[in-house]
């Protein structure tokens, strides 16, 4: 008979937020805390991993009770499993003040392998917005980053102003620095480095739509 199949990241995740309940409340968590400990907006998400977990024999969920979760293995049994998948961390979208690529931002791990793209990506990061949409960049697209402070004229860049990020073409001459949109509709950002910082997060080596990646340019 075949083993069940292994947990992905995010449910490793979920069996780990379970087994601290259990420690420190002493009862399973509901739905409803999984997602507000997960950052999630509502429990559709939670649910669908629950009963993933439970068709591979890691929890038994008791129907129509709220902490109807029961542990059937510990999470630790599983570390070794999941650490071999490769996973990249997707940062999301943030209210203002905090930065966009904050530890605290990080919105999931999708199992993607790092070494499909070249230089291999660092991080994922949620598109929101048209101004790259003639590069081929749509809203809702996962970019793949490869997390570095250096950036040729002409790279598309991951950019960071105070506490925003923006996706841009990037031409420096000198002090002057231009961000460039792909879009008619969005004006280039003007920056003189002697006035204001700019830091460059990463170079766009790739981006992700509908679960099919594709290359950078």
């Amino acid at each position: 008979m075949n083993s069940p199949a292994r947990p992905s990241p995010r449910q490793l995740q979920i069996l780990r937020l379970i087994q601290q309940c259990l420690q420190q409340q002493k009862r399973p968590p509901t739905r409803g805390e999984l997602a507000a400990l997960l950052g999630l907006r509502n429990r559709q998400g939670i649910d669908q991993h629950l009963r993933a977990l439970a068709v591979k024999q890691l929890i038994a969920l008791e129907p129509r009770v709220a902490r109807g979760i029961r542990l059937l293995t510990a999470p630790d049994a599983s570390d070794a499993a999941a650490s071999s998948i490769p996973t990249l961390p997707l940062y999301g979208r943030v209210a203002a003040g905090r930065p966009t690529l904050a530890s605290d931002n990080i919105e999931d791990r999708l199992t993607i392998d790092p070494a499909l793209f070249r230089p291999r990506a660092d991080f994922l990061l949620r598109v929101h917005g048209d101004s790259m949409r003639d590069a081929g960049i749509l809203e809702r697209d996962i970019l793949a980053v490869h997390r570095t402070a250096q950036a040729r004229n002409g790279q598309i860049v991951v950019a960071r102003l105070g506490d925003e990020a923006t996706v841009k073409y990037y031409h420096r001459q000198g002090p002057q620095l231009r961000l460039m949109p792909a879009n008619p509709a969005h004006v280039p950002l003007e920056i003189d480095l002697r006035q204001q910082d700019c830091h460059i997060e990463g170079l766009v080596v790739g981006w992700i739509r509908s679960g099919v990646p594709h290359a950078g340019r």
